[in-house]
């Protein structure tokens, strides 16, 4: 069952297609949660838990313990619902493969592996895949990925949230999954009634991110050659240097740059080109890449991405005396920009 993922696996479980045994690996927990929050939902009634539902935590269990409740047969309900939670401090843990070659089809077995992986050649991986369950490998999601899941979080809600309010959101937040549902709920039920949109004056109001003076902003100002404008913007930067970080500032335009960088070995530079190159998701990322090539020249890009790491090493105190993260993110941006 290769190249399972997390919006299939949640289709299947709300279709209540159960597998035998679902191995849930990873270091982001928050997919692993969603996936065993949603089997607890959706295996048993909460009539059928009190007599057909365990929980094992593996600095608190042992193997035998866990295969011999598996083995069990369900008490008036359709399954047995067993979670292993912390699998990953279970003694002994590869010795489940002896419950894996022969799993009972009455017993759904959730395994929680967080902080780390199961290895795939490991024949516990085989046989749970090979008898009809389900290996799922949980991975941090790159930051080009977070606005998709922000639009998709508000998208199963009923909520609608553009392109560069999903932007800023990422922009702000980075790609840490707890903090980013954290400020969604926020926003959520901030929502004026009535509303279903998510607009950049919501963000601003209860996320803390100015909807003018943001990262996004000021890379759009930047690839536009927009000189008062990304002046402006790195001007409030400086004086709310806390809301600000240089590092962020400087991760979204090492990005911007590398990609652009690549853009300008494409035979044919259109919209379309770019978008497949930089595997864009829609339109609207690729226009500040097109502002970027109408703008820039290859060789700039490439002193471009020069004074980044330099402001890297600045930022970090090196060759640095006494310039503040603001009078660095001014100098930067000039030399960007002139």
């Amino acid at each position: 069952m290769a190249n399972i993922t997390f919006d299939s696996l949640k289709k299947d479980i709300s279709k209540r297609n159960f597998a035998p045994i679902y191995l849930l690996m990873g270091d982001e927990a928050y997919f692993i949660d969603q996936l065993t929050e949603l089997l607890l939902e959706k295996v048993l009634t909460e009539t059928e838990k009190d007599f057909n539902m365990l929980t094992f935590y593996g600095v608190d269990s042992d193997v035998n313990t866990i295969v011999a409740a598996a083995r069990r047969f369900p008490m008036m309900a359709e399954y047995l619902l067993i979670v292993v939670k912390e699998a990953q401090e279970l003694n002994k843990f590869e010795l489940l493969d002896y419950y894996a070659k022969n799993p009972l089809k009455s017993t759904v077995l959730v395994i929680n592996y967080k902080h780390g992986t199961v290895d795939k050649r490991k024949a516990l991986v085989k046989n749970i895949e090979k008898n009809g369950g389900v290996v799922f490998e949980s991975k941090k999601l790159y930051e080009n990925q977070i606005p998709s899941f922000i639009k998709n979080y508000f998208s199963e809600r009923n909520i609608r949230i553009d392109e560069k309010s999903s932007q800023m959101i990422t922009d702000f937040v980075g790609n840490d999954i707890s903090k980013l549902i954290q400020q969604l709920q926020k926003l959520e039920v901030s929502l004026p009634e009535g509303s279903n949109t998510i607009t950049s004056e919501l963000i601003e109001k209860n996320v803390g991110v100015s909807k003018d003076y943001n990262n996004f902003e000021l890379l759009k100002a930047i690839a536009e050659k927009n000189i008062l404008k990304a002046n402006a913007i790195v001007d409030h930067f400086g004086k709310n240097q806390k809301d600000n970080p240089g590092v962020v500032t400087l991760t979204v335009l090492f990005s911007y740059f590398s990609n652009l960088l690549e853009c300008f070995w494409l035979p044919q530079k259109s919209e379309q080109n770019v978008m497949s190159a930089l595997n864009l998701r829609s339109s609207f990322f690729a226009r500040d890449y097109m502002s970027g090539l109408r703008n820039y020249n290859a060789s700039k890009v490439m002193e471009i991405i020069t004074y980044l790491r330099i402001f890297d090493g600045k930022s970090k105190g090196i060759d640095n005396i006494s310039a503040s993260p603001g009078e660095l993110l001014k100098e930067l941006v000039y030399k960007i920009m002139h």
